[in-house]
């Protein structure tokens, strides 16, 4: 047994708390920033194409960050390394702040991303070393907890704090915080003995991974605007890209000390689990671009009220959580993971029927029934992926199952507005053939067409074409969650001891 085994804080709720809380500022800054974007770009005098560096800046980074956090956490200590952490997040928060152009707000975010890398991860390896083993599974229900509210926090702090006082805001909220965080942590652990090693840092892998997974994001946050392979930009970037990934897949198989562990992919629970993770988060994700920006954009929605719309999802989950935290451990994770995709399928086809008409206790309660979905979503998947898993392949497995999740939504992110713009043309165009002075139902409006009634009708035209469009969205994601959910069986029953073995040498 690990000399950190058996090692509780004095305050465990207290303890508990200022962890979760870097884990919240993790999940919230993912989102917190898109609502303000518009008012960024236009205050540093960049057009919005440009501002949205802010976001890749910062998402790029985060992920270069996460397959190195095991690494780290080994060479310096896991409390030292996730203070560090923390106190970098901050630093670089009110940097973010006070920039004052796009340039420094760009470099700020990106080692502000890198800094935040660790914070998840770090976060459930020190949650599940308090806990007794037989109650882990409430750290893992507490970690989903979080992350099912911080998206849905992130745009309604985002858009209040920028309508009532200024952008800057959204990174200054971070800073008192991150130092009670800080403060907690440091006085709940300083009697926990530290851990160290000195693993050999795998430099050739580091570089191929951070060289291919920027080209990578990169390609997918421009590749939309670019006209994707019709520019060779993004051609030359995806040849780079898939070079580097490819050499880094191979050198980190053969390297005795790899910068992240795939061969824990040999692992089925991980491996099917990671999987499911990724794609179910992905599909997640793209629920929550898409509904604020259809509810904007076509329905009339303030960001506020957008974000007011979704917030019920996070209802449920907040009730759910203790409940699998304490009984988790007597039920086959399995159905558990296999209910949440048949249930936020059901929402995704609930959706897919929605019409211009739609009204916001509608909308309100569709979230809300998605919420038990993603309750049964997190804690879950995270067990099935890490319950065979011990003693360091705990903060691999964290990492590097992290650090593939935040791929997948950035993918998604792409792919989700690729799909949307490109149907919604599709759908306007062929709405379009119909209009004619033969159509006996617009024929009397354009007798005497104007400039003012033209537009109407371009306007309607668009409207029905992005709804039509939201609609192909919605029934892609029904298909996705019902064809995830058999797979889910295709992995072993995790026992009630496995679910909580996940500290191993912590």
């Amino acid at each position: 047994m690990s000399q950190q085994e058996g090692f509780r804080p004095a305050n465990m709720a207290l303890c508990v708390f200022a962890i979760a809380l870097g884990v919240f500022m993790q999940v919230l800054d993912t989102t917190i920033a898109n609502v303000a974007l518009p008012t960024i770009s236009g205050n540093m005098g960049v057009s919005f194409t440009q501002g949205t560096w802010v976001i890749t800046s910062f998402t790029v980074c985060n992920a270069i960050g996460l397959p190195i956090t095991s690494w780290l956490s080994r060479r310096f200590g896991e409390v030292q390394f996730y203070i560090a952490a923390l106190f970098c997040f901050i630093a670089t928060s009110f940097m973010c702040g006070i920039s004052q152009n796009m340039a420094e707000i760009v470099f700020f975010r990106a080692l502000q991303g890198l800094s935040a890398a660790p914070l998840f991860p770090m976060s459930q390896v020190l949650l599940m070393s308090i806990f007794p083993r037989a109650k882990r599974g409430m750290a893992l229900a507490l970690i989903g907890m979080v992350a099912v509210v911080g998206p849905i926090v992130g745009p309604i702090l985002g858009g209040w704090l920028t309508y009532n006082y200024s952008w800057p805001w959204i990174f200054f909220i971070n800073i008192p915080v991150g130092i009670f965080s800080i403060v907690v942590i440091l006085a709940q652990f300083k009697d926990r003995p530290q851990e160290k090693t000195k693993p050999k840092l795998d430099m050739v892998g580091l570089v191929s991974m951070a060289l291919g997974v920027g080209a990578l994001q990169i390609v997918l946050d421009k590749g939309n605007d670019l006209d994707w392979f019709a520019n060779n930009w993004i051609i030359a970037g995806s040849v780079f890209s898939a070079i580097m990934l490819i050499f880094m897949v191979i050198w980190e198989l053969t390297d005795e000390h790899p910068v992240i562990n795939l061969r824990l992919f040999a692992n089925r629970n991980f491996c099917v689990g990671t999987i499911l993770l990724t794609l179910g988060y992905g599909g997640f994700f793209s629920i929550n671009l898409i509904l604020p920006q259809w509810l904007q954009t076509q329905m009339g929605y303030t960001a506020l009220w957008a974000g007011l719309a979704a917030a019920p999802m996070g209802v449920l989950p907040l009730l759910l959580s203790p409940i699998l935290g304490k009984f988790g451990h007597r039920l086959d994770m399995r159905w558990l993971a296999a209910s949440s995709f048949v249930v936020i399928g059901i929402s995704c086809y609930w959706r897919a029927h929605f019409n211009l008409d739609v009204n916001f206790a509608t909308v309100a309660l569709v979230q809300l029934f998605m919420g038990l979905g993603i309750g049964l979503f997190f804690m879950p998947t995270t067990t099935i992926l890490m319950s065979d898993l011990n003693g360091h392949e705990i903060a691999d497995g964290a990492s590097l199952s992290s650090f593939i999740r935040t791929l997948g939504a950035s993918f998604s992110s792409s792919l989700t507005a690729w799909i949307w713009a490109r149907n919604s043309s599709l759908h306007h165009s062929l709405l379009s053939e119909n209009i004619s002075q033969y159509n006996p139902l617009v024929s009397q409006q354009l007798q005497h067409p104007t400039v003012e009634s033209l537009l109407q009708f371009n306007q309607s035209v668009t409207s029905q074409g992005l709804m039509l469009s939201t609609i192909d969205l919605f029934a892609m994601l029904t298909v996705l969650f019902l064809v995830l959910t058999p797979f889910v069986f295709f992995t072993k029953k995790a026992a009630s001891h496995d679910s909580s073995s996940m500290s191993g040498g912590h």
